[in-house]
């Protein structure tokens, strides 16, 4: 998302917007995709554990331990993947960008 918005970018750091909007920018996109992720992986583990809970004799569908574990990974793997790139783009230098286009 970033490589593709770079001109965007440019611009937007050339009309004066801050390092800290810049990373906004793309942390939100980034929360925004891992919350409709979260949400539709959330219902498919839950028909999935139930389908797994009648073929395998103790296994318990919804384990809510497991289940807010592993929402909590993916959070912060999304997070941590999704900083990387909006760190750089805030130091992305305008002229650079807009001599792409």
């Amino acid at each position: 998302m970033v490589a593709r918005r770079r001109n965007e970018i440019g611009v937007r750091i050339a009309l004066g917007a801050s390092r800290g909007r810049v990373i906004g920018l793309v942390l939100r996109e980034a929360v925004l995709l891992l919350a409709v992720g979260l949400a539709v992986g959330t219902g498919l583990a839950a028909w999935a554990g139930e389908a797994a809970a009648s073929l395998l004799y103790g296994l318990k569908p919804r384990d809510p331990l497991t289940l807010v574990g592993a929402v909590v990974m993916l959070t912060i793997v999304a997070l941590v993947a999704s900083y990387g790139p909006a760190w750089r783009a805030s130091r992305l230098e305008p002229m650079e960008a807009l001599r792409e286009e």
